[in-house]
């Protein structure tokens, strides 16, 4: 008895060793022409870290206020740290600002 192999009518799918790996779909993307690489992903800069903490925002509830220090308009005494004063300039009374010693939110008087 003879065993006869037909070939495979399909094209082999291995045509190169180590093909490019296939980029996901994103419908708001740049088009790009075939062939070429993906650029590189843009990394947004951050800000720079300012004086006093940004507001939080967190439920709302009853948080102490800071105490102001005589004399200096812009700083207030955490109420969670005795001793330490933090920089609230630019920020209106009542906002929510966190102590940066405890991460704690309290209110500027």
């Amino acid at each position: 008895m003879t065993q006869h192999h037909r070939a495979s009518p399909y094209a082999s799918t291995q045509t190169q060793e180590n093909p490019a790996p296939q980029q996901p779909f994103n419908p708001n993307g740049p088009v790009q022409p075939m062939g070429t690489p993906p650029p590189p992903p843009q990394v947004a800069s951050t800000p720079p870290p300012a004086a006093a903490p940004p507001p939080t925002k967190v439920a709302k509830g009853d948080y102490p206020y800071g105490i102001p220090v005589p004399g200096k308009p812009h700083l207030v005494e955490s109420p969670y740290s005795p001793g330490k004063y933090i920089d609230v300039e630019g920020f209106p009374p009542g906002t929510e600002v966190k102590d940066p010693y405890t991460d704690k939110i309290f209110l500027v008087p």
